[in-house]
């Protein structure tokens, strides 16, 4: 017969092999019987050598959650633009004009009745406190699309005032 490996190899009585991988095993076993003979044991952790990198949640410190800041809690505004309260202000963004928080909803409904959108565009933002008039091209596909306008929103170097306890809750560790 031909070939090198696997079921075409014939034990030595002349017959073809009935087990699958039967020589295989036996290399592993004898290879596995001298590695423990070298080792000493089947355990390479027993001989200490690596024992050092082992450490018990005994021996370990116990971890502490940080303190959270001793500054009054987050305060929830009114929106200026609708008047509602703003119950998550993570979600709240600077008002152009005067700085005060306003709804992120807001901004999107301000900015789609400024705009006339076509049949295929949305307002999105788009990060870095800008929002931009998006194109899609084909509308079941949302990764092919243009921006068509950007707006300016926020400031990056302006830090409103408002922001920096919730900054402070964010920024423990």
């Amino acid at each position: 017969m031909s070939g090198k490996g696997g079921n075409n190899r014939k034990n030595r009585q002349g017959l073809q092999n009935k087990t699958r991988f039967s020589g295989r095993r036996e290399d592993t076993q004898k290879h596995a019987k001298k590695h423990t003979a070298v080792t000493g044991g089947e355990n390479l952790f027993s001989e200490g050598k690596f024992e050092k990198n082992r450490s018990s949640p005994h021996d370990r410190p116990q971890w502490t959650a940080p303190e959270l800041p001793a500054s009054s809690p987050i305060t929830t505004p009114d929106c200026s633009w609708c008047g509602k309260q703003i119950n998550d202000i993570t979600t709240a963004i600077c008002d152009k004009d005067t700085g005060r928080p306003v709804h992120f909803d807001c901004v999107l409904a301000r900015i789609s009745e400024i705009e006339n959108l076509d049949t295929n565009d949305s307002v999105c933002y788009i990060g870095g406190g800008r929002f931009g008039i998006i194109h899609y091209n084909n509308p079941p596909d949302m990764r092919d699309f243009t921006i068509k306008k950007i707006y300016e929103w926020e400031v990056k170097d302006v830090n409103s005032e408002w922001r920096r306890p919730i900054s402070e809750y964010f920024s423990i560790t």
